[in-house]
């Protein structure tokens, strides 16, 4: 069974025992740690893993969630032995800039992933084609000055305040809250018809759901494709060799993953994890092929 914890990693507490953490838990064969903040894609992702960690490596998975931020610092000092959702070169790339070279690279998990702005389809392209077209007076009374984002330490958030000075947008609001509040904004507005515009991502299961689409981002203000990759903590390698080698090899085409997530979000996160392994055997099997 996974044990989920909700667990916030103190900034500057037990940092020599930290570091020591990954070789006491190789030693005496406790459970394997995996940390992820509660984005959709990183939770489908992380519990897809623990569940072929627990059911082909014999070994047992603690999940950990938290915010982004004590994430990295979490596996720099050993608290969690990897994570599945470093997002580069842009929307993590402060994070990375802290943890390079302190935490082992793993391997790709999947690639085309991206951040921008959206809106539902029914919002006139004519009218709002790009995040430019935010600053008309008209758009802007439309969707009342309001930006829907999510949590503050997510690095579409950085990127989103960075849009709102590239695109001149002074007199909006960029509304910081959890993922869940912006799908509530987003639902409630679609099933009313009214105009809105929140910040997103691929993959999400919101695309297989709702009828959006990206607004067009001219100034390159959050960036473009992404790799989304799994990183572990130091000599992870080297004391769950079999661990690290699974996680450098997990890695799944981006239509395939928001499938999963949809199903996720519809049914529950183990029975889309269940359907996945199923429905993608050699896949999974390959996962596992030492090379």
């Amino acid at each position: 069974m996974l044990l989920k914890k909700r667990e916030l990693f103190g900034l500057t507490a037990g940092l020599a025992m930290g570091l020591t953490a990954g070789a006491a838990r190789a030693q005496s064969g406790q459970p394997i740690k995996l940390g992820f903040a509660a984005w959709a894609d990183a939770e489908f992702i992380t519990r897809l893993a623990a569940k072929l960690i627990e059911d082909r490596l014999e070994t047992k998975v603690e999940l950990v969630q938290t915010d982004v931020a004590p994430l990295y610092q979490g596996l720099t000092r050993g608290d969690v032995d990897a994570m599945l959702m470093c997002w580069l070169p842009q929307t993590h790339a402060d994070y990375w800039k802290r943890v390079q070279g302190k935490v082992e690279r793993l391997g790709v998990l999947y690639s085309g992933a991206r951040l921008g702005w959206v809106v539902p389809k029914y919002v006139p392209e004519s009218e709002v084609a790009s995040i430019a077209d935010l600053a008309k007076p008209e758009v802007r009374k439309k969707l009342n000055g309001r930006i829907q984002g999510i949590e503050p330490g997510a690095g579409l958030t950085r990127l989103s305040h960075k849009a709102l000075e590239a695109y001149g947008l002074d007199e909006y609001t960029l509304q910081e809250a959890s993922e869940a509040a912006m799908l509530s904004v987003v639902d409630r507005a679609m099933r009313q018809d009214k105009w809105v515009v929140a910040t997103s991502w691929s993959p999400h299961w919101m695309f297989g759901k709702y009828d959006l689409r990206y607004l067009a981002d001219p100034k390159g203000a959050l960036g473009g494709e992404e790799e989304v990759i799994a990183l572990g903590r130091p000599k992870l390698k080297e004391e769950r060799p079999e661990v690290a080698g699974f996680l450098s090899r997990l890695n799944m085409p981006l239509n395939e993953l928001e499938k999963a997530m949809l199903k996720a979000q519809q049914e529950s996160a183990d029975a889309a994890v269940a359907d996945y392994i199923a429905s993608h055997k050699d896949r999974v099997n390959g996962w596992f092929a030492k090379s």
